[in-house]
């Protein structure tokens, strides 16, 4: 499967009844492929978290297409749009969010619906989700509950939910802040082994070491892709 951002914008009016238009993202393109990591770097501000969220199905472009398979992804309905993300996308948040009063398990298996199921692929996933837990040295907090979590263990629980259902498309905006060196490496050893794997991972980012197991770095002006970083 092949993600397309095709000449995407999307802008915001500045001041109430004004028309003045704030462009967050102008013309861009950019194709996320299978077997590749793209990082994206810049300025707070830069546009870089608006254009992934217009990757990942949860932000509509007001201009330009995101195609999936040459289909555009926005063309469908939102129960349609939201199924496919399910599906297909992972996605890392930068603010780590969490359901606070469900255990670090419950929080990575819940996208997925497995908790409502007892379905063989539903067991198969959840012996994944420990064994990512295991590699990102969380696992003995899998009844814990989020809410008692430190920022650096909420971050490696949203890497382990974003990762456990081995979707096509992963999303990292700043998977590395919060973390320690080491857990900066494994983080973006995991990140690279998925994409190895036959995913297509997008890391915006301000951690210059993502250059390291990346295999495109682009950089975001003004809302802009100025090319390679």
């Amino acid at each position: 499967m092949v993600l397309e951002a095709c000449g995407v914008e999307k802008w915001f009016y500045r001041g109430k009844g004004s028309s003045n238009r704030f462009f967050a993202v102008r013309m861009a393109d950019l194709k996320l492929e299978p077997g590749r990591v793209t990082g994206l770097t810049g300025r707070s501000g830069s546009g870089k978290t608006t254009l992934m969220n217009m990757l990942a199905g949860l932000l509509t472009p007001d201009g330009g297409r995101v195609l999936l398979d040459e289909k555009d992804l926005y063309a469908q309905d939102d129960p349609s749009l939201s199924a496919l993300r399910n599906r297909h996308f992972g996605m890392i948040p930068q603010g780590g969010e969490l359901f606070p009063h469900l255990t670090v398990m419950e929080n990575i298996l819940l996208p997925r619906g497995i908790l409502k199921s007892k379905k063989e692929s539903g067991r198969q996933e959840e012996e994944y989700a420990k064994e990512l837990m295991e590699r990102m040295d969380i696992l003995p907090l899998s009844s814990v509950p989020a809410g008692e979590l430190s920022g650096g263990e909420r971050r490696r629980v949203c890497i382990a939910r974003a990762l456990a259902g081995k979707p096509e498309f992963i999303f990292a905006d700043e998977p590395t802040s919060d973390l320690d060196d080491g857990n900066t490496r494994m983080t973006l050893t995991i990140l690279r082994q998925a994409a190895d794997s036959g995913a297509a991972v997008m890391i915006v980012t301000h951690d210059s070491e993502v250059a390291e197991y990346a295999d495109t770095m682009l950089r975001m002006d003004g809302g802009i892709i100025r090319g390679t970083d």
